[in-house]
């Protein structure tokens, strides 16, 4: 099995290249008899040979064997992920047919800005402005936010934590002890959460804008983690500073991570309490013209022994659909909102979708009255899964559970197809 398979992407790295070169060969294979669309490349910059890096042109090469046939500028987007001030990785997306091969160049600039690209990818945070009454129209605009043990920004945060989108699929993720994973349906493709800040008014709703279409609770939600005692999940209480934050937002690719500091996660199979908290930093990657969203976490010691929990929720008369080995979803119909609320708001049917790596399901637990449930555990620092969506509203998507649930299974094996990469400096 592929090793990355959930993350969807290929990590390269610079390390072995000559520093004097600034223009690289990246040649990509697809192994697979799979179509790849949209499939990542992630270029790591994290290299002290390497000067600090302004810009980048990546380039395909017309024949797809040789760079010295005309070239096809390809988007790419760079990031800073650690704070630091200097570009961290290098991010571009491909399309490969069956067994294909693929070659680009990457020329890297040290004294130009990035090159500009038309947005495909959004991603918000707001304070709640109490001087604007309009939930579409807030303006207090932030990027990031630490709070307290005991504190709870969940009502002075617009739609209750960051919300990003690509033109298929929107996401939000709750700033509380939850930290649930919630979803936005579109009915057309197109970038929306600006205009609508997740709450669209009536006049957005009638011109054919998307809503909320999944009511979440205390539930798991979309592959949302939380800890476990070995007879029922545990929400993210004790923990000592919580940070939520945009790391990237575009125009490729949005990566929203979230920083649980010092949490007091308790262990079921060792049958005590951690004396020493974790910290658990999960980011939350949706790239372009893609409907799964990458879920990768990190301790920040070894978690042996612990043992999570995960899953989707088990929405309203919803069927279900298993293989058994960590590929889990449901069909169902239900009112996206609490009935008090439910004012303005029609039942939505979704379908919903989560992957996980069967190394790290310890097991799959029967549905109840609330989740379609796994008890998962890592061997290492590392956890990772991938959750996806669908609604019945989109005149793109799907529209029956079965339809839905054969896109499950063609969504694992796109996850595992391998595609192989080989990085060299130009000649």
């Amino acid at each position: 099995m592929n090793n990355n398979w959930l993350l969807s992407s290929l990590f390269l790295t610079l390390s072995s290249m000559a520093p004097a070169q600034d223009i690289y060969t990246v040649t990509v294979e697809n192994k697979s008899d799979l179509q790849l669309t949209a499939q990542p490349v992630i270029v790591d910059l994290r290299n002290e040979d390497l000067p600090i890096v302004t810009s980048a042109i990546v380039q395909l090469s017309g024949g797809h064997t040789s760079l010295s046939e005309p070239q096809e500028e390809v988007p790419c987007q760079l990031d800073d992920l650690d704070g630091d001030k200097r570009f961290d990785e290098l991010c571009f997306l491909t399309n490969l047919k069956p067994r294909e091969s693929q070659t680009f160049s990457i020329t890297l600039n040290t004294m130009s800005a990035p090159l500009s690209y038309e947005p495909q990818v959004y991603a918000e945070m707001l304070l709640k402005n109490k001087d604007i009454k309009e939930e579409n129209k807030q303006n207090l605009y932030i990027c990031s936010l630490t709070v307290e043990k005991g504190t709870n920004p969940y009502w002075q945060l617009h739609h209750h934590g960051p919300a990003f989108e690509n033109k298929l699929v929107a996401y939000r993720i709750y700033f509380d002890h939850r930290q649930t994973v919630d979803i936005y349906g579109k009915y057309h493709q197109g970038l929306e959460l600006r205009d609508t800040q997740f709450y669209p008014d009536s006049l957005q709703k009638a011109s054919g804008y998307g809503d909320d279409v999944l009511w979440v609770g205390s539930t798991l939600g979309l592959g949302t983690l939380r800890g476990w005692n070995g007879k029922e999940p545990v929400m993210l209480e004790d923990v000592e500073h919580r940070t939520l934050r945009i790391l990237a937002q575009g125009p490729l690719r949005t990566i929203v991570e979230v920083i649980d500091e010092g949490w007091n996660a308790q262990s079921s199979k060792l049958k005590t309490q951690s004396l020493m908290p974790f910290t658990m930093t999960t980011r939350y990657t949706l790239y372009a013209e893609r409907r799964d969203c990458m879920v990768d976490l990190r301790f920040d010691r070894p978690a042996v022994g612990y043992q999570f929990c995960t899953g989707v929720i088990n929405v309203k008369n919803s069927v279900e659909y298993s293989d058994h080995e960590g590929l889990r979803g449901c069909w169902g119909t239900d009112w996206p909102v609490s009935a008090k609320d439910s004012a303005g708001h029609k039942r939505e049917t979704v379908g919903l979708g989560i992957c996980i790596p069967r190394r790290y399901v310890a097991d799959e637990l029967p549905k109840d009255k609330r989740n379609y449930p796994f008890v998962v555990g890592t061997p290492d620092d590392e956890l990772h899964y991938a959750i996806s969506f669908t609604s019945d509203n989109e005149d793109f998507g799907y529209h029956s559970a079965d339809d839905w649930f054969a896109w499950l299974q063609a969504w694992k094996r796109r996850l595992n197809a391998e595609v192989a990469v080989q990085v060299a400096p130009k000649r």
